[in-house]
């Protein structure tokens, strides 16, 4: 299992000094990657397809831009991957996003990957003036984009919403033929469209026969792609809710104690490509207690010594 932390971007680890000595911790730390997240505003009042229907966290109304704050933080680190859970790809044209992303992967050394998905806030699409129906068809011409501009030299594409004349656009990723390109999203569709052209899932904690359910459907479209499913890795996001007594079976893919949450992400990691993001920006206040907590988190999700087994 691999273990990754959240990029501190958001509430007040909004500074972009924090965040480049946080992260510089968190790899001396020994955690595998670093992730940002997206949002662009928080609205006042409860956005529409909010969990639970209600306010969202203040602080998510305080961030760093992602790709921005991916630059601090492949500047500040030598080792761990850099990646996106999620970037809201849509917001804007894929041969901008393409450039923004090729470039990060040359300033990150080849270390890169690439999570995108769809988001889920209309208000958000509605703010940057662009269509929330057709979402998945949109995804999808920007993915063929993306794959042009760096897998192609010239670059072409002809598509219903963008035309790129055959050009040259260098350079190319340090990674070849592309950085690692993983898909969000929790529905049927999502996880078809998984199976059959990502190389990866951003998934999260969640209780086990929903999660067996979904990634079923990202296995049978692989295979009918002619894929091979065993080969896409597994990312599983928590938002963790610390609590020092155990909280009820039922909430143990989110909340309770660090063993308890750390359990549940035991049972959901079974490949070994498979991976966990632990985001702790709505569970800390400070730097030290963000870094204390992680340090918990690596400490118990490590594997045993072999021959011991965990108290």
């Amino acid at each position: 299992m691999r273990i990754g932390f959240s990029v501190p971007q958001f509430g007040p680890f909004a500074d972009p000094d924090r965040t480049a000595g946080m992260c510089a911790a968190l790899e001396d730390l020994g955690c595998h990657s670093l992730w940002v997240g997206d949002r662009l505003l928080s609205p006042l009042d409860p956005p529409e397809g909010y969990a639970g229907g209600g306010r969202m966290p203040v602080r998510y109304g305080t961030h760093l831009d992602p790709l921005l704050a991916l630059a601090v933080a492949a500047t500040a680190t030598e080792r761990v991957r850099l990646g996106s859970s999620t970037l809201n790809a849509l917001w804007q044209p894929p041969l901008v996003l393409a450039r923004a992303l090729t470039t990060l992967d040359l300033i990150s050394h080849g270390r890169l990957d690439v999570g995108i998905g769809l988001g889920w806030m209309r208000e958000e699409y509605e703010a940057v003036g662009v269509p929330w129906q057709g979402r998945g068809a949109r995804l999808e011409e920007t993915l063929d984009v993306l794959d042009a501009v760096w897998c192609s030299d010239p670059v072409v594409h002809s598509g219903p919403r963008w035309t790129i004349p055959e050009s040259t656009v260098l350079p190319k990723p340090r990674q070849g033929p592309r950085p690692p390109v993983l898909l969000g999203g929790f529905t049927p569709y999502a996880l078809e469209r998984v199976g059959r052209r990502a190389d990866g899932w951003l998934a999260a904690s969640m209780p086990l026969p929903f999660f067996h359910g979904l990634w079923s459907v990202a296995v049978e479209a692989a295979e009918r792609a002619g894929r091979d499913p065993a080969a896409l890795r597994r990312v599983f996001r928590v938002n963790p809710e610390v609590t020092p007594a155990a909280a009820g079976p039922a909430e143990a893919h989110h909340r309770g104690t660090v063993r308890q949450i750390c359990d549940h992400l035991r049972q959901m990691c079974t490949a070994g490509a498979d991976e966990v993001l632990v985001d702790l920006q709505l569970t800390t206040e400070s730097p030290k207690e963000f870094l204390d907590l992680a340090a918990e988190f690596l400490t118990e999700l490590a594997p045993p010594t072999p021959g011991e087994g965990r108290p």
